[in-house]
């Protein structure tokens, strides 16, 4: 093999494995999907975004994820939250598809669910590949179980993989976007296993005289267990 072709495959496997990372700007695409073309993050200006993709259409844990997603899509609209899809599937694939969960599909209770998010075609793979979603060592033709989730100002504040076989878990998205839109709001972090109402984190001081000031407070409203873990009490 020749050392340009040898140089070139090695760019394409980059390509397809980039993805964009903590703190980046969310990569921009126009796309067409199941509600119109959009413009994305352009079209979600203010909003937070769950970018999500899935291997294929017609498969059942794809099924149960859109069929739970769809169901929580008013829940993530208080919270200022748009939803996503994509996967290397055709409109007509995905229409079809999107129809047979609303006419057919029961699963814990979720029936005539309806999909009312946009479901992106990428037929070409040109958004996948902008964010990292084909990996070759999975499948070089579908889309790896990805979630990107997007702040008010098009920033990516998480992101997540899944393996194919397991699905994911909504409850859990929808407490990562609770938590950093508090945390923003509020200037806290939230501890492990942190669920809303809990008690949150101060973060640490900057010097030993705000540390020693901050065990020896008298705030009922705060308390630490060392002089680096301060917790703020929740109002129950």
């Amino acid at each position: 093999m020749e050392q340009n072709e040898i140089k070139n495959n090695e760019y394409q496997a980059r390509e397809e494995i980039r993805m964009p990372l903590i703190g980046d700007d969310a990569p921009a695409f126009v796309a067409n999907t199941t509600m119109g073309q959009i413009n994305f993050p352009q079209d979600f200006k203010g909003k937070w975004i769950i970018l999500f993709s899935h291997p294929a259409d017609f498969t059942p844990v794809c099924t149960t994820e859109f069929m739970t997603f769809a169901s929580m899509q008013e829940d993530f609209r208080k919270l200022n939250t748009e939803l996503v899809g994509l996967s290397i599937d055709s409109m007509y694939a995905h229409i079809a598809w999107l129809r047979t969960i609303k006419e057919k599909i029961e699963f814990k209770g979720m029936k005539n669910v309806e999909v009312m998010f946009p479901l992106i075609e990428d037929l070409k793979m040109e958004v996948a590949k902008k964010y990292g979603m084909v990996q070759p060592n999975s499948s070089t033709t579908q889309a790896v179980r990805a979630v990107f989730i997007i702040d008010e100002k098009g920033k990516v504040r998480t992101v997540l993989y899944y393996p194919s076989s397991t699905g994911r878990n909504m409850d859990e998205i929808k407490r990562l976007i609770i938590a950093m839109q508090k945390a923003d709001r509020e200037g806290i972090a939230t501890p492990a296993n942190w669920q809303p109402g809990d008690d949150v984190i101060v973060p640490p001081p900057g010097s030993c005289g705000t540390a020693k000031e901050r065990v020896e407070s008298k705030d009922e409203n705060t308390y630490c267990l060392d002089w680096f873990m301060c917790f703020k009490k929740e109002k129950k």
